[in-house]
């Protein structure tokens, strides 16, 4: 099905036009020649309740030896423009690898739907059985203005993109506002390349986080201990990963910190990440773990990215 046959599709496409001055009849065609792709409502839905989560089994899909080999050349190639980022960013090479290499494995899996189609499935046909459907739709929505927007500034075709199918897209898997936000030139060049020029994804991602709040030399998590006689762990938990206590907080609730992690005077949030049927694992995060999870929701994809980098850096340590 092709969205020419949607009339709100092409309402949206002439309202999209008149606000952001494009062609009229090139958006309309744009819209109207994307298709509806049904296996992408699908994916946009949450698993099913009850159904445990397992930080092992997480860990061990992206800390694993084809990453840590591939991250492992990707740092000696692009040394030069990783120590860059990090002195123009404040974000440490290990962080940048594990996110490049969490999200793509340096390039080798950027996604194979056209974003385009990717884009216009989850505007206009976003799953109503999602309990934030009409929210989510609407973001969409602003994603796919976003990726018409950059296509006409950059005199691209729109179908041309490849990317995930949520329409992230290159080797950091940016979205549309995310680009036109955060993507830099970093090599140079007069064009900004995510899909084949690492550098462009490196400056990206670190100037990303930079722009989510990164502080330069915070550690991202600290370990804990507790103190079972004075744990008040449904508290601690219920902010969930916004760092909301102070040290002297999470210690008055039954935390056991280090001398680092007592010493530390930003928020700290008690992360609790769950191994399926044992004991869950937990840590404190900092403001800049809180800053990896504005890439992916998610305690279990931040640690992923996290002990990936760390992997990196100790095989090339070796």
């Amino acid at each position: 099905m092709y969205y020419a046959a949607r009339p709100e599709a092409l309402e949206f496409a002439d309202d999209l036009a008149a606000r952001r001055n494009l062609d009229r009849e090139w958006v309309r065609q744009a819209i109207g020649q994307a298709q509806f792709l049904p296996q992408i409502p699908r994916l946009m839905l949450p698993p099913p309740k009850g159904a445990p989560k397992n930080w092992r089994a997480y860990r061990s899909r992206f800390v694993e030896p084809v990453r840590i080999r591939a991250g492992l050349r990707f740092w000696e190639e692009n040394q030069a423009a990783l120590e860059r980022a990090e002195r123009e960013y404040g974000v440490p090479a290990e962080i940048i690898v594990g996110i490049l290499g969490v999200e793509t494995i340096y390039g080798q899996q950027m996604g194979n739907f056209r974003v385009m189609d990717a884009l216009a499935t989850l505007a206009f046909d976003f799953p109503a059985a999602h309990p934030r459907a009409a929210e989510r739709a609407a973001f969409f929505r602003r994603e796919l203005e976003q990726f018409l927007s950059l296509s006409d500034r950059s005199n691209t075709d729109p179908f041309g993109p490849r990317g995930s199918y949520a329409g992230a897209m290159g080797l950091g898997q940016f979205m549309p506002s995310s680009w036109v936000r955060y993507a830099v030139d970093f090599d140079g060049d007069g064009r900004i390349d995510l899909f084949h020029s690492a550098a462009d994804a490196i400056g990206s991602v670190a100037h990303y986080f930079q722009g989510h709040g990164w502080v330069p030399g915070m550690p991202t998590h600290y370990a804990v201990q507790f103190d079972n006689a004075r744990l008040q762990l449904d508290a601690l938990l219920a902010p969930d990963i916004l760092p909301t206590f102070s040290a002297a907080s999470l210690q008055a609730q039954g935390v056991v910190l280090d001398d680092a992690a007592a010493r530390h005077t930003g928020p700290l949030a008690l992360v609790e990440l769950q191994n399926g049927g044992d004991a869950p694992s937990y840590v404190a995060g900092t403001e800049n773990f809180y800053a990896i999870t504005r890439y992916n929701w998610s305690s279990y994809y931040a640690m992923a990215v996290i002990e990936l980098g760390r992997e990196v850096a100790a095989a090339r340590a070796r």
